[in-house]
């Protein structure tokens, strides 16, 4: 093996090493997060594949909220969780005259990577994150200056670190959603915008909450007692009373587990049906047929 082949190896070695040793809750949470994953690409492909016309947003200093997928929701199923329901109130912000270290203040003590700016109004302006705080720290300590030909960029991120205030340092326009938003849309604008955190306004463009990713996570994926009861429904579909006190279900993190007997008739129907309901990772068939 030549040198070339060895390195390459040993780097093929390296990714197959997980960086850390597995903590005994980490099969749990990589369940969750790919069960939270799946229902943002659903969101997704909602948005993908029609092409209804997006309202125009009101007129406002910030961006407003931002273009969502589209949703169908029939009669028949229940109204899905919103951005109301899930965001924190009051939100906490900052006023655009409020200095460079009383911000880095107000984030440490909301233990918070961003805030929304606001004006007089409670309009959301913008928001200053760490990494904004950062910029300004590094460009200073840095003493460097681009050039008069400095790419674009550079040069604005160097106009930003120059401010003092929230007005000068913060990102504007903020990214933000409504409340009547669904609990799938937010998410699907916060991971297509790379956000943990964003404002939630009225029509306006006033601040009325602010909704995280780990509430959005919380909503879309239901509990392993929400599954069970599923489940269940679909086992007093499919089997008579007298069949049902034979078969037992038990849902740990998102994985069915179904034991008993029940008619050969409608076993590999209910199986089928519970590995399709949504949030189920897996499911654990160990009927037997009466």
């Amino acid at each position: 093996m030549n040198a070339h082949e060895n390195f390459s190896a040993e780097a093929e070695a390296r990714q197959d090493v997980p960086s850390r040793p597995s903590s005994p809750g980490e099969t749990a949470r990589q369940d969750t997060l790919l069960r939270y994953l799946g229902a943002v690409a659903t969101a997704a492909s909602e948005h993908a594949g029609t092409q209804a016309q997006t309202p125009t947003a009101p007129p406002s200093s910030t961006a407003g909220p931002a273009p969502l997928p589209p949703r169908s929701v029939s009669a028949a199923e229940s109204a899905p969780p919103l951005v109301r329901d899930v965001m924190e109130v009051p939100a906490v912000s900052l006023r655009e005259d409020l200095p460079y270290r009383d911000i880095a203040r107000t984030l440490a003590r909301e233990q918070a990577g961003a805030l929304p700016v606001v004006d007089a109004e409670d309009h959301v302006v913008g928001v200053v994150s760490e990494s904004d705080l950062l910029a300004k720290v590094a460009f200073e300590a840095s003493g460097h200056r681009p050039g008069p030909i400095g790419r674009l960029r550079e040069r604005r991120i160097h106009g930003k670190a120059l401010g003092d205030l929230a007005a000068d340092l913060m990102t504007s326009p903020a990214i933000t959603v409504l409340p009547g938003a669904t609990v799938a849309e937010a998410a699907w604008l916060a991971a297509l915008s790379r956000l943990k955190r964003m404002p939630v306004t009225d029509r306006d463009g006033r601040l009325v909450g602010v909704v995280v990713r780990d509430a959005l996570l919380r909503s879309l994926i239901r509990d392993d007692a929400g599954i069970r009861t599923e489940v269940e429904a679909a086992v007093a579909r499919y089997c008579a009373p007298g069949d049902r006190e034979n078969l037992e279900v038990t849902v740990h993190d998102g994985i069915v587990e179904l034991t008993g007997r029940m008619p050969s008739a409608t076993l590999a129907r209910l199986v089928a049906e519970v590995e399709e309901m949504s949030d189920v990772v897996e499911v654990k068939n160990l009927l037997t047929a009466a």
